[in-house]
């Protein structure tokens, strides 16, 4: 899984490829991180999230929606990001981990909010594309 930061106007994106879509959302929850910080001290716990929605587009915004709010109560920015998503009973289930470096531990650059301005998540020949704009 890979993801490049793309700039946005006044905002930032970042756009991931990956062999699955759990591979994605964790590649774009990496990117948003290195949006936020170029530093990784290698410090912190790994905690876990789950999240549920309607569909996969929802989906992706919750939990990047959720890592920023786990960085602001925790006080940690979420790296090392690993992500499962599967479909049950009608709706999109992620199973996620990360590992909390505290903000003491980093300098971090301000990252607002997920936005759903221009998201693409899309199935390719070769896995999946995820394309998601940060408001800064």
């Amino acid at each position: 899984m890979t993801f490049e930061l793309r700039e946005h106007t006044a905002d930032v994106a970042v756009e991931a490829t990956a062999d699955t879509l759990g591979g994605a959302f964790a590649a774009c929850a990496d990117g948003m991180a290195a949006a936020m910080t170029d530093d990784d001290p290698g410090t912190g716990e790994r905690f876990a999230v789950e999240e549920r929605a309607d569909t996969r587009e929802k989906l992706l915004y919750d939990y990047l929606d959720r890592l920023i709010y786990e960085r602001d109560v925790r006080n940690v920015l979420p790296v090392a990001n690993e992500a499962a998503v599967r479909e049950a009973g009608g709706e999109w289930v992620l199973e996620a981990t990360a590992r909390g470096v505290p903000l003491g531990d980093v300098r971090a650059r301000d990252l607002k909010a997920v936005t759903y301005s221009e998201m693409d998540l899309s199935e390719t020949a070769s896995g999946w594309h995820a394309y998601v704009v940060f408001d800064v």
